[in-house]
């Protein structure tokens, strides 16, 4: 969905003054302060606003600790640890710390979509911020779906994608640790999962169509290794585009909340040996419906089942 011309400042969600940052996706929060006791009016207000910008941001949140951060992530849902990196102790966290070699997600990709049912909402924390550097950029699917020529929306319209966490992780970095890689192999696919999703799927709230692409790709059903690169380099390329995207350079104590439904996202990773941690609390999603009504089918992967259709 394109944002309709607005002022600089929207105020058309009752109790929110939010800071558009470009044209097709994220706004600013300003002068708010998240807490897990916002009244239901106000909360109701932030999802819908959350809905239309797909990201939202928040400077400062000194009052956000550990367990309001959590707290917080519950009212949009339930929240769950990432299913094979351990979480903090005594937290469901999703933990990036550079310092490991985990902590740098620098491809574009949705999170977590090697699952059936992937989360729908997540909510990122900065704890500590490099001096320069380390900006995540967020980009709208939904938008780059809309504005796909017919020829190629005809085409994403009838693929499907197998998604797992034993992914081509070099793929699209020019440099790996060895630490990096050990992390990758030890924890990141510790248990492997497959789940096949479509590539055009509709969102439960919204109704929107929006890709659903990302480094979690391994190939698409019924097509070739290079068949599936060439024409996800393509669609990818659509969805990433500069100008269907926002960039948030990060201070301690900012908060992101998008939607992981209908966007996609890369952290820059330019900060040299920098210390940089940034915490996720991620909301339980559901399965991928396709514009056919077809929903994501497990492949594999321990512990997994689709709840009813609605």
């Amino acid at each position: 969905m394109t944002l309709p011309i607005q002022p600089e400042i929207d105020r058309s969600f009752a109790g929110l003054e939010i800071r558009r940052l470009s044209g097709h996706i994220g706004g600013e929060v300003q002068n708010f302060t998240l807490s897990p006791d916002l009244d239901d009016a106000l909360f109701a207000n932030l999802h819908q606003a959350l809905l239309h910008y797909k990201v939202l941001f928040f400077r400062g949140q000194t009052g956000l600790d550990d367990a309001r951060h959590q707290a917080l992530g519950r009212r949009f849902g339930e929240i769950e640890a990432h299913p094979t990196v351990p979480a903090p102790a005594g937290t469901t966290f999703f933990e990036l710390d550079a310092g490991t070699g985990g902590g740098r997600a620098d491809s574009w990709h949705t999170d977590v979509t090697f699952v059936a049912e992937f989360p729908k909402i997540c909510l990122l924390r900065g704890v500590t911020i490099p001096a320069y550097g380390g900006d995540t950029v967020w980009a709208n699917a939904a938008h780059a779906y809309e504005k796909l020529p017919v020829q190629l929306k005809l085409l994403a319209d009838s693929l499907w994608a197998l998604h797992t966490n034993e992914f081509d992780y070099g793929a699209q970095r020019s440099e790996l640790s060895e630490a990096r890689k050990r992390h990758y192999r030890e924890v990141f696919t510790s248990t492997r999962y497959e789940t096949e999703h479509p590539v055009v799927h509709v969102h439960p709230e919204t109704g929107e169509r929006s890709l659903l692409l990302g480094h979690f790709i391994k190939s698409f059903v019924g097509l070739s290794g290079v068949e599936t690169r060439k024409i996800l380099e393509v669609l990818q390329d659509r969805a990433t585009r500069l100008d269907n995207s926002v960039r948030w350079s990060w201070r301690p104590d900012d908060v992101a909340i998008w939607d992981n439904r209908s966007t996609i996202h890369f952290a820059v990773n330019d900060y040299g040996d920098q210390p940089r941690v940034v915490r996720r609390v991620t909301v339980h999603g559901e399965a991928a419906i396709g514009i056919d009504g077809r929903r994501s089918r497990i492949v594999t992967g321990p512990g997994q089942t689709l709840s009813a259709a609605a």
